[in-house]
C-alpha cells in the first residue's frame, strides 16, 4: 500500500498516548511500500507536539526526523531540514518550511510581516526581508 499520512497518525506513533492507535499507526507507516508525508502535516505536527504535548525544539526535531528517516517515506527533506534549522535557531518550523520551499519553486526572497521570522530566516542564509507597509 501506498499512503498518504493524516497529522492524527504521525502524533499517535509519536506520542503514544493511545496504545492501540499507535500500535495501529507503526504498523501502517512501518508495512506501506511507500508514506508520503506532506510539508503541511509536518507543520500540524510540529505544532501540535509544541502546543499541546509541551515538546521541547530539540525533542520536536528528534520526533520529526524520526517520522521522516525510514526508508519507506518520502518528505521534502531539504525544507524539512530547513524549518528544523529555523526552530533550533529560535524561530519557527513553518517559517523555515515556507522559506525553503518557495525558494525551491523559484522565489528569491522570504517577505513577511513578521520580523522574528524575517531576522531567522535572514540569519540562516536566505534573502529575506519584511513587507513595506507604507
Amino acid at each position: 500500500m501506498r499512503l498518504t499520512a493524516d497529522t492524527n497518525l504521525l502524533v499517535r506513533l509519536v506520542v503514544e498516548d493511545d496504545e492501540a492507535q499507535a500500535k495501529a499507526a507503526f504498523r501502517l507507516l512501518s508495512t506501506a511500500g511507500r508514506v508520503a508525508i506532506s510539508l503541511p502535516c509536518l507543520c500540524e505536527l510540529v505544532w501540535v507536539l509544541g502546543s499541546v504535548y509541551n515538546y521541547r525544539a530539540d525533542d520536536i526535531a528528534d520526533a520529526v526526523r524520526s517520522v521522516v528517516e525510514p526508508g519507506n517515506v518520502v518528505a521534502d527533506v531539504v525544507s524539512v531540514e530547513f524549518g528544523l534549522a529555523v526552530l533550533a535557531a529560535g524561530g519557527d518550523f513553518a517559517d523555515g518550511v515556507i522559506a525553503s520551499a518557495g525558494a525551491a519553486m523559484g522565489g528569491e526572497t522570504f517577505v513577511s510581516f513578521d520580523r522574528k521570522a524575517v531576522a531567522v530566516v535572514d540569519k540562516m542564509g536566505f534573502s529575506a526581508r519584511l513587507a513595506d507597509t507604507s
